[in-house]
């Protein structure tokens, strides 16, 4: 089941260990990039363009619970940490 991505008002926590900042995530993306190589045939990817993308799952980083992980509100610019 997808997991909903993370926006610039909410971010993910894990509800077992409540950890904020690290997680390993699986996503599957569909992507249309601009490759450059150079004369030794070296590849440089110049743009990058996301058609779509669909994150499968995300894992806490430190408890290791796949199936714990939920969007919650990100502080307000300047709050005081406990406060949202």
């Amino acid at each position: 089941m997808p997991v909903p991505l993370s926006t610039a008002t909410t971010r993910w926590r894990c509800t077992l260990c409540g950890n904020l900042t690290r997680f390993d995530v699986t996503r599957s993306s569909r992507v249309v990039e601009y490759v450059h190589l150079d004369l030794a045939g070296e590849p440089t990817v110049e743009e990058r363009e996301v058609l779509s993308e669909t994150v499968e799952s995300v894992r806490c980083r430190w408890c290791n619970a796949a199936d714990q992980v939920e969007l919650v509100d990100r502080p307000a610019p300047g709050a005081e940490p406990g406060q949202v």
